[in-house]
């Protein structure tokens, strides 16, 4: 494998180009163009071009740790935030697989604490948004200084009588369904979330950075901190009451890593086709015109994307399966949205890869959140 190195002068940008088909120089200039704002000593971001399985831009600027100086890399995790979602439903299409649930099983059937309101409600519907529950954010109790895990989502669901609309009948974006997925993980799995991920998802693939991150249990090596601008400065705003939550946004991941996941998706490696196939195919529209949604992923034309937005965080991944082509841009800051840049650095190899585009940005649990009260 051809390796070659681009020099520029970024202070705190670093270059890694792979592969038999690198991008040109003009390319990775104007890259470097699109994420101006990212570097120095600013929080900084991972950029990763992917075409034809191979990864032609490997790029990091600015940095991971404003307090310790540290610079951000391609092995820098950060919070993937609702990214997770892909991650929640491939462990579900996993255990369908097995034969341990059916997309057509009630919720109620693996959490029967849920209230009978909920009875209509399939594993599917959770999977496409459109099971109707109410959002757990709306649900936690004023006066709250302690992190909300899953199974307190389960738990406040439990005593809540009302739901948005019949499950099925409707779209509103929901991080409670994910997060009763990755119960139901549990639940059908026997292993708890995060260590079903490890074992089923990350060691196979060598994910080796990957974890969907729990304080007290485990640790995210090479950790991004996540940073807000306010008042003319940065503040470090890496953690609020919802950040504990696994199944809609708890994963901690790489560009590195997420390069892994990528070249998983297009060989049929982790699921096989006819299952991808499922999350990859529009399963019912959404709020935004030129939106759809499958299992975990938008779909808008040709390509699947999703973002992850979140207090200090903002990513995206798009792909584009048929062109064989995978842009990922991760960030540890509340500001810009990543995914008109991305869109960007997509158009730098297929000058029309923009031309549907979403027309709204779906935001992920808690980006408007306070810091946990210190």
């Amino acid at each position: 494998m051809r390796l070659t190195l681009i020099k520029i002068s970024a202070l705190t940008a670093t270059a890694l180009l792979i592969g038999s088909c690198s991008s040109k120089p003009d390319e990775v200039t104007r890259i470097d163009a699109l994420m101006a704002a990212y570097q120095g000593d600013v929080p900084g971001a991972s950029v990763l071009v992917v075409h034809d399985g191979l990864p032609v831009v490997r790029r990091a600027y600015g940095l991971a740790d404003l307090e310790d100086k540290v610079k951000a890399g391609s092995a820098t995790n950060y919070r993937l935030a609702s990214m997770t979602k892909q991650f929640t439903a491939a462990a579900i299409l996993l255990l369908m697989e097995q034969g341990k649930l059916t997309l057509d099983d009630p919720i109620r059937k693996w959490l029967p604490s849920l209230p009978q309101v909920d009875q209509p409600v399939l594993i599917r519907h959770l999977l496409t948004h459109t099971g109707g529950l109410i959002d757990y954010e709306d649900l936690i109790p004023d006066g709250t200084s302690e992190q909300v895990h899953d199974a307190d989502v389960l738990r406040m669901l439990s005593t809540e009588e009302r739901v948005y609309f019949p499950a099925g009948t409707a779209y509103r974006y929901s991080d409670t369904g994910y997060s009763l997925l990755s119960l139901i993980v549990a639940r059908a799995s026997g292993v708890n979330f995060a260590a079903f991920l490890r074992e089923r998802i990350f060691k196979p693939l060598h994910m080796d950075g990957s974890v969907a991150f729990e304080a007290g249990i485990s640790q995210v090596s090479n950790r991004a901190f996540g940073y807000s601008f306010e008042d003319g400065a940065w503040k470090r705003t890496d953690q609020s009451l919802t950040s504990a939550v696994l199944g809609d946004g708890g994963i901690y991941s790489s560009s590195d890593d997420l390069l892994k996941w990528d070249q998983a998706l297009g060989d049929g490696r982790l699921l096989k086709k006819e299952t991808l196939a499922l999350a990859f195919t529009p399963q019912n529209e959404t709020d935004d015109r030129n939106v759809q949604y499958g299992f975990g992923w938008r779909i808008s034309g040709e390509s699947i994307w999703h973002s992850g937005e979140t207090m200090g965080f903002r990513n995206v991944i798009i792909r584009y399966p048929t062109r064989r082509l995978t842009v990922v841009v991760l960030t540890n800051r509340n500001d810009p949205e990543p995914y008109p840049i991305a869109l960007a650095i997509a158009k730098l190899y297929y000058p029309d890869a923009d031309r549907v585009r979403a027309v709204t940005s779906v935001t992920g649990p808690d980006p408007s959140l306070k810091p946990l009260p210190k």
